[in-house]
């Protein structure tokens, strides 16, 4: 069964928090000297009851939309090594895409979306073809002004395809106008997500519910 896209938003999200969270944690304890002890993780990660995203004010004071938050949060503040590797290629990888999303006038916090598509792997391949590290197909990667052909492929082309995933993200807000919704239409398509913003009857993208 495809993964709910709101699920798909809302882990956007979550890693955004979680890195917030591990880069403003500069104050550690000194390590004790004695005998190490084996912790058992007994506690959730709170769920905030608003944040910011992209510039956008998101409020977590629904049931569904908090449990959803509290999901995907705790799924990537403990599952570590998964969580570790995504700061390592973040390491590598944002230093590259963030004066490109900064030139062409795409907020920071977009960033976050290749970690969801592609976990920060420029060489990833979904099972429906999807490539690089955002993720394109091939007709949409062309639309955007990528070359797709046998001998050259510019999805995988970290700079190359960060400028078509803007192009593709601002024509979308454009059309959606907010970032949210946005970044909804990069995996659900934007004629879904204006057709179902309008089916619902909700100005709200993140009120939309999409399978």
């Amino acid at each position: 069964m495809k993964r709910n896209i709101i699920y798909i938003f809302l882990a956007i999200v979550a890693v955004s928090i979680i890195t917030v969270m591990t880069l403003s944690n500069n104050d550690s304890e000194k390590v004790e000297l004695e005998r190490p002890q084996v912790l058992s993780m007994t506690a959730s990660v709170d769920v905030p009851g608003e944040m910011m995203f992209a510039g956008e004010k998101i409020v977590f004071d629904r049931y569904d939309l908090h449990e959803r938050m509290d999901r995907e949060l705790n799924s990537f503040t403990y599952f570590h090594s998964t969580t570790l590797l995504l700061f390592k290629r973040a390491n590598r990888i944002f230093p590259v895409i963030e004066p490109i999303l900064k030139r062409e006038g795409v907020p920071d916090d977009i960033k976050y979306l290749a970690v969801i598509e592609s976990s920060l792997d420029p060489r990833a391949v979904s099972p429906a073809r999807a490539s690089g590290l955002w993720q394109f197909m091939s007709g949409t990667a062309q639309q955007f002004g990528l070359e797709v052909s046998p001998e050259v492929d510019e999805r995988y082309h970290i700079e190359k395809s960060t400028v078509a995933a803007c192009r593709y993200l601002k024509d979308a807000y454009r059309k959606l106008g907010s970032w949210s919704a946005a970044a909804l239409s990069y995996n659900g398509g934007q004629a879904r997500i204006t057709s179902e913003i309008t089916k619902q009857q909700t100005d709200k993208a993140l009120d939309l519910w999409l399978v």
